[in-house]
């Protein structure tokens, strides 16, 4: 009986492992002839020996199988040296197959176990002992903050002047965006006794349909992504479905809520349903009004509501009883094709907002023209529109403003001395044809473009990719920072931060490159653009800062949860067009792109101590294909339907993600993160990672992988090992004067607390939900909170909620300041 079973282990193995060497031999002899790594190729064709000899001649099979894992260890060194994640993705399948070999009824020969086995023991412990030594590589840049920056103070920011040292006034804190909180309490030292003091669940959730990775056709991402404001004892915030919410700061209890009752039309097909924030304003006193300190928050229908911030009842003289829409000025606006996901910059009586366009739809879209409003009255006061002359100017009631124009979706900046706000420009879609873009679209998409609150004249204009066919758009405003001169003087400077991963270091006075912070431009691919378009030969380039762009791909960095579905993402790399970042996207053949439009740094930007000079950023690594394809292939067969921009029903068929209509164009593009059959990356760790650069020495002070794997598994499924890889993250970090970085944003569902000196994790709290959200600080009642929302990312597969959680020392709740 004995022998009977361990005639049948071995037939069953020999069978697997003759599968296996078979998908081995033929995807290796591909990759082989597409000027790929021998080795898949070697490895199939000894695993079918091994498999056919294993039932005759077991102590030869057993042989050949060691020689393998043998040369198999080697050629993982050679090809990643000790990189855990690359020895894992090579050895562990092989391993796994060593180990079974290892039990005594498989291939057993008529010796003793220990010899018959012996030359396998060897190997399986020889490639063992390798991946125990990778676990001890550190994936870190270690370093400290020295002591005497941790201790500085004192220095202006003037972009907090006014504001209360316990308030969080504006999305980044100040319109300045630095996102430092001036509050102390929390510290290393103590940042370990966080305990929940309150949590509020707001009762908007996703509902049928919503909370995918999908278009209008299939479902829309429900993205819980506001970051509260705090203005004396009351929290204000919005919600995926546009409500306005106010919140007891001490205790989360529900003051007023407010819901506008988006139309149905726009909900059914707008793609993202989010709201990143509200913003907060007082009317200037000389101005009369009965509505003095406002609330504005977008809706999902393209309006703007002005709420009285003690009451949450809209203000009547505000534009139509509290309202004012957005489509004005537009002409023809498909439902779904333009929308607002984060607040507007509220300043000096103006209310200056852009908007989201629908991504790749025509070149006939929605003008991406930035509007400013009176904030008093809502009535328009100007508009930036870069195809008009002149560029800024007030439309009539029968104007429209220029379609296709670069618009601006992100949080906005200002400094408020100035008269600036500082504005984050996308481009003209679509965004990877431009042969039909206009010399003004090239000139202002992705750039920051300094407008004058007031009257809206630009002054200055500062662009960070030319003629971007890669959706590099900047998806958020810059942060402001005084910066040492080298003459002893202050430099008001800001640092934009980019999807490149790239920080651009400007006078935000003029838009030029600060002294000792220069930009030089560097020759990038130009072989193989689409034949009626063209690409800029060169990209600039800051020199001087530190950059957390990625290396360019190779090969061996493909990766995968085996030997096998790695070996596809090796021939997809070969069979794709890459020549390293700004590849041009290619007619007919994949093109990676990387990095992606995801971001390294998406919308939620850096922040800035600017006290200690330390700015911190997280970044995500993702890469994606993009393939153009030619628009009347589909449109002949009928695949794709035909329009012209009237109507709604044929731009639905396109896909925010994978299917780029490109209307208007002579192409179609198909775009997707690059995933192999398991949907796990191509690219291997690290995912993401929290650095802090040193802004007067501009170098890395250190830079740590940040979140597991344990809520990301294969298929999108939400269970796994906790695998220490640095995950991809959705949302920003903030730091305090107590020398403590908050942040949430990883794919893991956690917010983590960390050191500012060296980027230790110091505490975490495991969230209800997924955390992709940026933080916040605020002071009532003496004590200091942190809060974050906690309600998912359809776009990230986290789990959805409606969750906001707020934490103290001991989580003791304060006691409400009396009015």
């Amino acid at each position: 009986m004995r022998e009977t079973n361990g005639r049948l282990l071995s037939v069953i193995t020999s069978v697997l492992l003759a599968l296996v060497g078979l998908f081995l031999f033929f995807g290796g002899a591909q990759l082989l002839f597409l000027g790929g790594s021998w080795f898949y190729v070697l490895a199939g064709g000894v695993m079918l020996a091994a498999a056919v000899s294993g039932l005759r001649k077991p102590k030869l099979a057993v042989g050949l199988y060691a020689a393998l894992l043998l040369v198999a260890t080697v050629w993982s060194l050679v090809e990643v040296g000790f990189d855990i994640w690359g020895l894992e993705v090579r050895l562990l399948t092989l391993l796994g197959i060593g180990a079974w070999l290892l039990l005594p009824p498989v291939w057993r020969g008529t010796g003793s176990w220990l010899s018959d086995k012996l030359p396998v023991l060897g190997s399986v412990g020889a490639a063992a002992l390798v991946l125990l030594i990778s676990c001890f590589m550190s994936y870190s840049i270690d370093g400290t903050v020295p002591a005497d920056r941790m201790m500085a103070q004192g220095q202006p920011d003037p972009a907090a002047d006014g504001i209360p040292d316990g308030d969080w006034q504006a999305y980044g804190r100040t319109v300045g965006g630095d996102r430092y909180s001036p509050l102390a309490q929390i510290t290393p030292a103590n940042v370990t006794k966080l305990r929940r003091a309150w949590t509020t669940r707001t009762g908007d959730v996703e509902q049928e349909g919503e909370g995918t990775v999908a278009g209008p056709d299939q479902g829309h991402e429900f993205n819980l992504e506001v970051t509260p404001i705090k203005v004396d004892n009351t929290l204000y915030m919005c919600t995926p479905h546009s409500w306005v919410i106010a919140l007891d700061a001490a205790t989360g209890k529900v003051k007023w809520k407010f819901d506008p009752h988006p139309a149905a039309a726009d909900l059914a097909k707008n793609v993202y349903l989010a709201c990143r924030g509200v913003s907060y304003y007082r009317i200037p006193d000389e101005i009369q009004t009965s509505c003095r300190t406002r609330i504005y928050s977008p809706v999902a229908d393209v309006r703007m509501v002005a709420l009285d911030a003690e009451t949450g009842k809209p203000c009547e003289d505000f534009g139509d009883h509290g309202f004012i829409s957005l489509r004005e000025y537009l002409g023809h606006v498909p439902h779904g094709f333009h929308f607002i996901t984060s607040p507007p910059l509220v300043a000096k009586n103006r209310l200056i907002t852009g908007g989201w366009i629908f991504d790749n739809q025509a070149n006939f879209e929605p003008s991406g023209a930035i509007r400013g409003f009176d904030a008093t009255t809502g009535e328009l006061a100007w508009a930036w529109d870069a195809g008009h002359q002149p560029e800024t100017w007030k439309p009539g009631p029968d104007d429209v403003l220029t379609r296709d124009t670069p618009n601006a979706w992100g949080v906005y900046t200002a400094d408020l001395n100035l008269g600036l706000v500082y504005i984050p420009t996308g481009n003209a879609p679509p965004d990877n044809w431009g042969g039909s873009r206009r010399p003004f679209d090239d000139a202002t998409s992705s750039a920051t473009i300094a407008l004058d609150i007031v009257t809206g004249e630009r002054r200055w204009t500062y662009q960070t990719v030319h003629h971007d066919l890669w959706d590099m758009d900047i998806p958020s405003g810059p942060s402001m920072v005084d910066l040492p001169g080298a003459n002893g003087e202050t430099i008001p400077a800001l640092v934009q931060s980019t999807k490149r991963g790239e920080f651009f270091v400007l006078d935000r006075r003029t838009g030029e490159t600060v002294p000792g912070y220069p930009v030089a431009e560097r020759r990038v691919p130009t072989a193989g653009a689409a034949p009626d378009d063209h690409v800029s030969p060169t990209q600039p380039f800051p020199v001087a800062m530190p950059s957390l762009t990625p290396p360019d791909l190779k090969e061996n960095d493909m990766w995968g949860a085996t030997l096998l579905d790695q070996m596809i993402c090796r021939i997809q790399y070969r069979q794709s067009a890459y020549e390293g970042q700004f590849t041009p996207p290619h007619v007919g053949q994949s093109t990676i792109v990387y990095p992606a439009f995801y971001g390294v740094v998406d919308w939620q930007g850096i922040t800035i101590d600017p006290q200690r000079k330390i700015m911190l950023a997280n970044a995500s690594y993702l890469p994606f294909r993009i393939r153009l394809d030619r628009r009347q292939k589909l449109e002949g067969a009928g695949i794709l339907p035909k329009w012209n921009g009237q109507g709604d029903e044929p731009a639905a068929k396109g896909d925010a993600l994978a299917v780029s209509p490109d209307y208007g164009t002579p192409y179609i593009a198909f775009t997707s993160p690059w995933l192999n059959p398991l949907q796990i990356p191509c690219k291997g760790p690290v995912w993401g990672t929290l650095t802090a650069i040193d802004l007067v020495t501009k170098k890395i002070v250190w830079q740590h992988p940040v979140g597991t794997t344990r809520d990301t598994g294969p298929f999108r499924t939400h269970n796994n090992l906790p695998l220490p890889t640095g995950m991809y993250n959705i949302g920003g970090n903030i730091v305090t004067r107590g020398g403590v970085v908050f942040m949430g944003a990883t794919a893991d569902d956690y917010l983590r607390a960390f050191d500012l000196a060296t980027g230790k994790v110091l505490w975490d709290d495991r969230l209800p939900a997924g955390g992709q959200a940026t933080p916040m600080s605020y002071e009532i009642g003496g004590r200091q909170y942190v809060v974050i929302a906690a309600g998912g990312h359809g776009g990230l597969g986290t789990r959805s909620g409606d969750y906001i959680i707020a934490y103290t020392l001991d989580g003791q709740q304060g006691t409400t300041t009396p009015q």
